[in-house]
């Protein structure tokens, strides 16, 4: 049997959630209105169906509700009662057809949870004449399905009272918090390590008995100043680690200290679910996400914020114009190496190499450099030189300085003549003049 209550004024929604849990621990959330609960088994507790019915009334009124009920073998059944008839309605089973045959069919869109499919439905079923439930359930099921598709005939099963699955109860929303007020404050990391693991642990636990893993991490210290130092991790990965979650708050407060000792420690998790490990013959074995996690926190903690991460390409002509973005490894399927046409690579220095140029007739034809790894020589071939500027339109256009120096990295402002030349000695560079100052620079090595 299958309880249905509804409730006029949707605001009332979560107090009728808690009305359904006082009765079975099974309930199911039906639409902004109603709530579902599965009354099998409570006739031990309340009676039979219309002694329960009426507790759910008495109860519901007493906290302020005025609420519909209705009790029938089916959910669909009970919710098509609950939305037609006032007070308490008992379909005993067997008797789901004959009760729904003279609804009015308007009852499919009070059920409908988009109110989309079925007052499409209705407006075309009426146009064939039917005006009730039990006309619309007695049409030719393949008939129907021609006519209106699948969704037709999945209505005409609720009209007929069918469930389209089984009962499936909605979980509870749980907490997953742990805090603890220190009889004395205390100050630094390694006080801290120990009251952060006494909460962690139980937190940890609770997330494997419920099959959940923590996305984000949330740190709340009280402090002796009533000030409330707050920190949230965001995890790469859904993980109920302990020692993992631990170090990784610890590491966190170590780069944002709190500025005062500390009174009340609170931690707190969003839980999402655990992740599915399935390792492959095939594929290389990647870190474990603990261990990754733990090594890119102690990276920030070392380098700061914002200064590791992966790689990313900016919309920029700028040469070595590139951005960090927070590191989040992609499986990538494993190919079979194919045979590739040889191409020319260019490996840039970290810093660009300061050399001297003799030019004539505005070519380079001859470097020094010293720089014992780049060796130098008369410029055998040439081709350039290619003009690139850009960031001039800023207000923050450097100085031209009084010696040639490299250009900054985060630098916005360039304008620069570049050359590909070969040496005596075979070896090929990317060249370029920084037209500021006339300073030149070996760029990279042309292979």
């Amino acid at each position: 049997m299958i309880a249905v209550i509804h409730v006029a004024n949707p605001g009332d929604r979560s107090a009728l959630e808690v009305l359904a849990r006082d009765f079975s621990p099974r309930i199911h959330l039906c639409g902004r209105h109603e709530v579902a609960l599965d009354a099998s088994g409570l006739e031990r507790l309340f009676g039979d169906a219309d002694t329960l019915g009426h507790q759910l009334r008495r109860t519901a009124a007493d906290r302020g509700l005025a609420v519909r009920v209705a009790i029938a073998s089916t959910c669909t059944t009970a919710r098509l009662l609950v939305h037609h008839r006032a007070g308490i309605t008992i379909v005993f089973p067997g008797r789901d057809p004959d009760v729904l045959a003279p609804l009015p069919l308007r009852l499919l869109e009070a059920i409908d949870d988009d109110t989309r499919g079925a007052a499409a439905l209705v407006t075309t079923v009426r146009r064939w004449g039917l005006r009730t439930l039990g006309e619309f359930a007695a049409l030719p099921p393949a008939t129907l399905a021609a006519r209106l598709g699948q969704s037709g005939a999945q209505w005409q099963r609720v009209a007929r009272g069918e469930d389209a699955g089984p009962f499936v109860p909605t979980a509870a929303d749980e907490l997953f918090e742990q805090a603890l007020d220190l009889e004395w404050p205390i100050e630094g990391l390694e006080p801290l390590s120990f009251v952060l693991g006494r909460l962690i642990e139980p937190l940890t636990a609770h997330l494997q008995q419920r099959d959940r893993g923590a996305a984000v991490l949330r740190v709340s210290l009280r402090l002796i100043t009533r000030e409330v130092h707050e920190r949230v991790i965001e995890l790469p990965v859904a993980m109920h680690d302990a020692r993992t979650l631990r170090t990784l708050a610890l590491l966190d407060l170590e780069s944002h200290p709190p500025s005062a000792a500390i009174d009340r420690v609170a931690v707190m998790v969003d839980p999402t679910p655990a992740r599915v490990v399935q390792f492959s013959l095939l594929t290389r074995p990647v870190p474990a996400p603990e261990e990754l996690s733990t090594l890119l926190a102690r990276l920030h903690a070392v380098m700061g914020e914002g200064r590791c991460g992966s790689p990313a390409l900016v919309d920029s002509w700028a040469p070595g114009a590139c951005a960090v973005v927070p590191f989040a490894p992609v499986e990538v399927a494993p190919s079979h190496p194919q045979p590739r046409d040889p191409v020319v690579a260019l490996r840039r220095f970290r810093y660009p190499v300061a050399a001297r140029v003799r030019t004539q007739s505005g070519r380079p034809v001859h470097i020094l450099t010293d720089r014992r790894s780049v060796s130098g020589g008369v410029v055998l071939n040439s081709a350039g030189p290619w003009r690139i500027s850009g960031g001039w339109w800023n207000s923050d256009a450097p100085a031209a300085p009084s010696r040639p120096q490299p250009p900054a990295p985060d630098q916005h402002y360039w304008d620069r003549d570049e050359w590909e030349v070969t040496l005596t000695g075979g070896v090929s560079y990317r060249l370029f003049r920084e037209r500021s100052h006339d300073g030149w620079f070996i760029d990279a090595v042309i292979d």
